[in-house]
């Protein structure tokens, strides 16, 4: 039996050379210089916790259904009262314009035209009110605590003037990871420019003249708080003293208190740390361990979510990102208990690798990639997938 034909739009957005994330990972590789490239993808210290998320979400096992009843399978999944073509989205992504020029704007774009949540950081490459423009004031915004509570409000105000319904508030980056790949590039703040990154500059055509076009990359939220004229290690100084990094009880609080929207708190991975997120009056948790860039040592997530899941699962809407590449890798993460997913460097593989395009045709890849697999086991609902994981008392009875 032959899968159905794709709408003619759809067919036309999808780029049949790049199929996977895999293809769009190698063709962004060629395509980014070496130091951009190394800081999308890279981890801190040995990278251990950046290949256990994918291996281990990779262990989940489904169980398909063949010879039931089955009306087709739908994607479309609510969350916090919105209605969303597929159960997931863009993660935060900061410097997304180092690595590819304009990269926030155009996965801004696609995700609101694919109906799907954008997460904004505040150190992104485009500002709160450009991203507004682009989503028509639907996207989301993760904030990084400034140390300066009138800095903090003042993000706050404007995130709410724009009409963002939820803030993601961040508990996974208390203090500045170490990453040897980044520490070798330089790309610190400020960055250090040496003769080998710009070489690496000059080997990428497409990459350089984008950047032309689009300007050097800058903290365009920041912009207006940051003094004129500093050198870049000025810069540096500034950025470090403004953001304090550690999230606590108190700064919860008094964010929950001032912002009248859905508040979720991103980086949980113990049920303490949970359960005190919801006592102060999160309406969700993020699981996720910054994509294995801040400890080596902890878990994966798909382990902390199938902890978190047993005991919080039914109290509040938690979702996961860090690890997650693929179609089957949503469908996995979906069945151990995650009510929506969250994707960085896959969208942004295909930003590297398609530019305008890798947007638009990431977000439909991964949509038929989930469809397939929803066909194939027999599941109509997102809601349904927990239904079909393969559990280990599953596997012992056989």
């Amino acid at each position: 039996m032959s899968a159905p034909s794709a709408p003619k739009a759809e067919s036309a957005a999808f780029d049949s050379e790049h199929p996977s994330v895999e293809f769009l990972r190698e063709r962004a590789r060629r395509r980014m210089p070496r130091f951009a490239f190394e800081y999308l993808e890279g981890g801190c210290f040995s990278e251990v916790n950046l290949r256990r998320n994918t291996e281990e979400i990779r262990e989940v096992r489904l169980r398909p259904w063949y010879l039931r009843d089955f009306a087709g399978a739908s994607l479309r999944t609510e969350l916090f009262g919105q209605s969303y073509a597929a159960p997931f989205g863009v993660a935060p992504i900061g410097l997304q314009g180092l690595m590819w020029p304009r990269a926030t704007e155009i996965l801004a774009k696609a995700a609101h035209q694919h109906e799907l949540p954008f997460i904004l950081s505040t150190v992104a490459t485009a500002s709160i009110e450009t991203v507004a423009e682009i989503t028509g004031g639907k996207a989301w915004f993760q904030l990084y605590h400034p140390a300066e509570v009138d800095l903090r409000d003042k993000l706050l105000d404007r995130v709410r003037a724009a009409g963002f319904p939820v803030l993601v508030i961040l508990a996974d980056t208390p203090t500045f990871a170490y990453r040897p790949k980044e520490i070798r590039n330089g790309l610190s703040i400020p960055p250090r420019m040496s003769l080998r990154n710009v070489l690496q500059m000059i080997t990428r055509p497409a990459w350089c003249l984008g950047q032309l076009t689009a300007g050097a990359p800058e903290f365009k939220t920041m912009k207006p708080y940051i003094p004129k004229g500093l050198n870049m290690k000025h810069l540096g100084l500034f950025m470090n003293k403004t953001f304090s990094g550690r999230l606590t009880a108190d700064k919860i609080k008094s964010i929950r208190d001032r912002w009248p929207g859905k508040l979720v708190v991103k980086g949980v991975v113990t049920p303490e740390d949970a359960e005190l997120a919801l006592q102060l009056g999160a309406d969700g948790l993020i699981v996720s361990n910054h994509g294995g860039r801040q400890l080596d040592a902890g878990d994966s997530t798909i382990r902390s979510l199938t902890a978190l899941s047993r005991e919080f699962g039914h109290r509040t809407t938690l979702m996961l990102d860090s690890g997650v590449r693929s179609g089957p890798d949503v469908a996995c993460a979906l069945a151990s208990g995650a009510k929506f997913v969250f994707m960085g460097r896959s969208f942004m593989y295909g930003v590297g690798a398609l530019g305008q395009r890798g947007g638009d045709h990431t977000m439909l890849m991964l949509k038929r990639q989930l469809q397939q697999v929803m066909e194939q086991i027999g599941c109509e609902r997102v809601a349904d997938l927990p239904r079909h994981l393969l559990t280990a008392d599953d596997v012992v009875r056989r």
